[in-house]
């Protein structure tokens, strides 16, 4: 009978016991809840020190306005590159207006300098007037280059390309291959940089 209770006293003291795994994960638990309860009193602390601390006040509005700042700043930088793109395009704008206005005399150069051409090459009134009139459109036409004028470059013979040319008129194709291709260019096309001012007036074999 006593054997029985002292077997059954062993057996209750064993299940009390905690395995080592058992009280290393307790030992781990007590040691995370009061780092917990450290870090949280820290901060209470921190809190409280800044709130009183007149220095710890004053450097968070200062970043505060440094803040506010580099915002303002950025947004002034934005505005003027806005600004300055704008100037920019108006005044390519106007350029492309003017220069597209000039183009007519341009033309008008060039048809005078043929008829010349086919005058007597003996009189010499006639060589005057051409070499006059061929000093006049080579600084004319040299400073609407300078501005970023490009005539555009079409023979006879190539494409048509409706991005390009303007078809004014189609005419028989002397031959299978000339048709869809140009017969004649009527009126030079021209760029002002990279842009497309005047298509080039072309005569196109049907």
């Amino acid at each position: 009978m006593e054997d029985n209770k002292e077997k059954d006293a062993l057996e209750n003291q064993e299940e009390k016991k905690e395995t080592p795994e058992e009280q290393s994960t307790t030992t781990d638990e007590i040691e995370d809840k009061v780092a917990a309860g450290i870090v949280e009193e820290a901060e209470e602390n921190k809190e409280e020190v800044e709130e009183d601390d007149p220095t710890a006040k004053l450097m968070r509005e200062l970043t505060e306005q440094k803040d506010k700042y580099l915002r303002l700043f950025a947004d002034f930088e934005n505005l003027r590159r806005r600004a300055a793109k704008e100037k920019i395009d108006y005044i390519q704008q106007a350029n492309a207006s003017l220069i597209k206005s000039l183009l007519p005399v341009l033309d008008d150069f060039e048809r005078a300098l043929k008829a010349v051409e086919q005058e007597d090459a003996e009189n010499e009134a006639m060589k005057s007037i051409k070499e006059g009139e061929l000093l006049i459109y080579n600084k004319f036409y040299k400073t609407l280059q300078e501005k970023g004028l490009k005539p555009m470059e079409i023979k006879v013979g190539d494409p048509f390309d409706a991005e390009r040319h303007d078809a004014i008129t189609r005419v028989p194709a002397p031959s299978e291959e000339m048709k869809g291709k140009i017969m004649d260019v009527v009126e030079k096309g021209y760029y002002l940089g990279d842009k497309l001012i005047r298509f080039a007036k072309v005569v196109t074999g049907s």
